[in-house]
């Protein structure tokens, strides 16, 4: 179901509607809105006397937009920065805020601390060397294969994972 907040015209029309005397149900079949939001708006329009949409409940954000740009572009330019790094950044321009809220607004701009895997740094010297010893030995037979001991840096294990070491 989606939700969408009506227009400043069409909260006056229902109230105008109502005012001239016609039903729930009547304006809701002409204006196409579900009755129980005709019958909310028509209860703010009682209670305050106007239908324009009212400022929203809670605690005003503790950070403006252009210190939350600047929070958020910091930990880009230097992804390895910590949430107490990040604090003491923000408290040299003048702006405190516990690390919990910091990391709650990089959260909502995409930012996440995440670990990457550790995958092979090959370079093109790597990649030139595997591929000359793969068409060395490509026709070699199996037999030759099984003398041979393996001691390469690959770790495997079979219960569980430790990939992020």
């Amino acid at each position: 179901m989606v939700h969408r907040e009506l227009t400043k015209h069409q909260r006056d029309l229902i109230v105008e509607r109502y005012q001239s005397g016609e039903g729930y149900k009547k304006i809701s079949t002409i204006l196409d809105i579900p009755w129980n939001t005709e019958k909310t708006v028509i209860k703010k329009w009682g209670k305050y006397g106007k239908t324009v949409t009212l400022q929203r409940t809670g605690h005003p954000s503790k950070i403006d937009e252009k210190t939350r740009q600047k929070l958020v572009r910091e930990p880009t330019k230097k992804p390895t920065a910590t949430l107490k790094e990040l604090q003491e950044f923000l408290a040299s321009t003048g702006c405190v805020l516990h690390v919990t809220t910091i990391s709650r607004i990089l959260h909502m701009s995409g930012l996440w601390g995440r670990v990457a895997r550790r995958k092979p740094f090959l370079t093109q010297k790597n990649i030139q060397a595997w591929l000359k010893f793969a068409k060395q030995y490509i026709k070699s037979p199996k037999s030759m294969w099984e003398n041979v001991l393996w001691s390469d840096e690959t770790k495997v294990e079979l219960f569980g994972h430790n990939s992020k070491r």
